[in-house]
């Protein structure tokens, strides 16, 4: 693989309207830190924008200054929270892409709002081609597979993984794990998420020599 098929996919878009201030750029921030608490807790409920600016203590009008649609807001939210805990740029090149996934599955199990937003956003982008959850998590997930495919072929070179197999595969089997792993953990939380996932380092392991 060449350098120039290595280059790390581009930063995820602004969803909805970013602000054309710096005040009105904090002010988004702002709405979208409240809405993450909201989140947090309640998950997608199924509230109406106006009865989710409510819960968050700002205008209708001011949600709507950013966001277009309830769904907009949603994809917005679980975005910025998602970014607020990025454990690849946490933990920069130091850790595996096994334990990049491990513990951003620990982290969000500890915010089960927010396991709960992703999986009903994700089911929801499945409905509708160009909506803002499909364009989302279209561009979400190539860009992980990406981030994945890159460490995984380092740590072949290093010789730390099995070189049989192709990286970017193992990478879109590690997420799919990750993923459907957190939706069982949501339906009976005694689901062993960590070590299950961590039994991948079993199976990448390189041969004794």
């Amino acid at each position: 693989m060449t350098t120039e098929e290595r280059r790390a996919p581009a930063e995820p878009q602004i969803i909805g309207r970013a602000g054309s201030y710096s005040k009105g750029v904090a002010r988004r921030q702002e709405i979208l830190d409240r809405a993450i608490d909201v989140f947090r807790e309640r998950g997608a409920d199924g509230t109406s924008l106006r009865r989710i600016a409510t819960a968050i203590g700002v205008s209708h009008a001011a949600l709507l200054h950013y966001f277009d649609s309830r769904e907009q807001l949603l994809v917005a939210v679980y975005e910025h929270a998602e970014s607020k805990r990025d454990t690849a740029k946490m933990y920069g090149d130091s850790i595996s892409a096994l334990d990049v996934l491990v513990k951003a599955a620990m982290i969000n199990i500890g915010v089960p709002g927010m396991v709960e937003l992703y999986t009903t956003l994700l089911a929801s982008s499945l409905a509708v081609d160009a909506s803002p959850s499909n364009t989302f998590f279209t561009a979400r997930f190539a860009r992980i597979r990406g981030e994945l495919t890159e460490r995984l072929i380092t740590e072949q070179e290093d010789g730390r993984i099995r070189d049989d197999v192709d990286p970017a595969d193992i990478a879109a089997l590690l997420i799919s794990a990750s993923d459907g792993l957190q939706i069982q953990w949501l339906l009976e939380p005694s689901v062993e998420l960590e070590g299950t996932l961590e039994t991948f380092a079993v199976l990448l392991a390189p041969p004794a020599p």
